[in-house]
């Protein structure tokens, strides 16, 4: 048995001494119809409460708020048809583009777009945006499985809720999390729906900049773009912008609290003029009909903002296993060639700088300690001898995985297969965590021998 306390607002729940309370809970995705156990729970409060509500007023108040929450959504339904009219009538043509007002989440309940986006704020878990983006891209892409055969694609977005929990996830999902993440940092950030090359949908993040300037953001790999439109109505001969982003066509951009659809008469990105100011070329959603299903508090059957959680994974640690894992299977590779393996310990460790260079370089963009490790090596490779490196990338700390993604390479094989005077071996694993334990490893093989041509 369950008791409200007569705070109705506060919605301040009370557990009357022991109760048992069972709940049953459906898949999600394609089989949400489907139950998928039921849960027992044992609850208790300490002190018991001294007044409670009777059965009678508690099912009055659940019934109640049912009725306003379905209320608001049939009048936001009414308005977004309304809504969808008026934007047809602007150009015929706008019936196709990609403009996504619902989208399906993985209860299988259409909810407005909007309801994805949320302000997140990451604490001291994320030091600025751009590590922000870097996080967003670790988690890994899953396009939402189709039971059956064919090529199509199933429409499920994910709450940040059962995002973070699968840990991974479609472009969609990537982009409202890199949003609302953006938002928490103070930017003026939107998601865009359009499409990316050959027509395939794509979901990716803007922001813009107090002086008008335009950035893209995607959301799989942290790659920025500066979005700078070509202007059709200039001479033949002017010098015009060359598109620098993957992108080409925008129907639509939102966040938490905006909804705008593109009426410019083209939705190619690299014409369009993100000036939402200008109702002639972008037509705008009723900010108080959002806030009616959108906003926090604003609808019972909204899943709560999950917080970020901060990583449990010694990176120390995780990274010496997969080091020691990755020696193990270098000597038995090269047995099997029937070659010896001598390991350089101090060729091991110069790695680690280039190592930290390279993840700096994907968080913020700009390389730096390049020079100090290449003076390193030289001091550390004698005359007369050669070295060869070979750095890649991991979402996953899986060393047999990796290590046949290695051998795939003619350059890492090279280098597993040296022979020569004088071969030494050094290899070297850096794993940097995030919250939610997303990581991302990176791994060298290097070798220096004695050059005998």
């Amino acid at each position: 048995m369950i008791n409200i306390s007569a705070n109705s607002k506060r919605q301040n729940i009370f557990f009357v001494l022991k109760k048992v309370v069972t709940m049953s809970f459906s898949s999600t995705g394609s089989e949400c119809k489907v139950p998928a156990g039921v849960l027992t729970v044992n609850l208790e409060l300490y002190p018991p409460p001294a007044v409670t509500l009777s059965a009678d007023v508690i099912s009055t108040q659940r019934s109640l708020e049912r009725t306003r929450t379905a209320e608001k959504d049939r009048l936001f339904l009414v308005y977004a048809k309304q809504w969808w009219r008026e934007f047809l009538e602007i150009r015929a043509s706008h019936q196709s583009k990609l403009v996504k007002i619902f989208a399906q989440d993985e209860n299988g309940v259409n909810r407005p777009v909007c309801s994805y986006v949320h302000v997140l704020r990451a604490g001291r878990l994320l030091e600025s945006s751009r590590h922000a983006a870097r996080f967003v891209s670790l988690l890994p892409h899953e396009r939402t499985p189709v039971l059956g055969g064919g090529t199509g694609k199933q429409e499920q977005w994910c709450s940040l809720l059962a995002f973070l929990g699968r840990g991974k996830g479609d472009c969609e999902d990537h982009a409202t999390l890199l949003c609302s993440l953006l938002l928490g940092f103070g930017l003026d950030a939107y998601v865009c729906v359009g499409t990316k090359a050959k027509g395939v949908p794509h979901a990716w993040v803007m922001t813009r900049g107090t002086d008008g300037t335009v950035t893209f953001w995607e959301s799989l790999t942290a790659h920025r773009y500066l979005h700078r439109p070509v202007d059709p109505d200039a001479p033949p001969l002017s010098p015009q912008p060359k598109p620098s982003s993957p992108y080409r066509t925008v129907g639509c951009v939102f966040n938490h609290q905006t909804f705008m659809a593109n009426c410019q008469p083209s939705d190619a990105v690299e014409l369009c003029v993100f000036d939402f100011q200008n109702p002639s070329r972008w037509k705008a959603m009723s900010e108080e009909a959002l806030r009616s299903v959108c906003a926090p508090g604003s609808c019972s059957s909204l899943p709560p903002l999950p917080p970020l959680c901060a990583p449990s994974l010694d990176p120390a640690a995780a990274s010496n296993q997969l080091e020691m894992e990755m020696r193990y299977l270098v000597y038995e590779h090269r047995k099997d060639l029937d070659l010896g393996t001598v390991w350089d310990d101090h060729l091991c460790y110069l790695l680690s700088s280039a190592l930290s260079a390279y993840e700096m370089e994907r968080c913020t963009g700009v390389s730096c300690g390049n020079e100090e490790f290449q003076d390193a090596v030289r001091r550390a490779v004698p005359d007369g001898h050669t070295f060869k490196g070979f750095p890649i990338h991991f979402l996953h700390r899986n060393a047999r995985r990796a290590f046949a993604t290695c051998l795939r390479s003619p350059f890492c094989e090279e280098i597993l297969c040296c022979r020569g005077d004088s071969v030494r071996l050094a290899v070297r694993v850096w794993i940097f965590v995030y919250p939610e334990n997303a990581c991302a490893v990176w791994l060298m093989f290097a070798c220096k021998y004695r050059s005998v041509l």
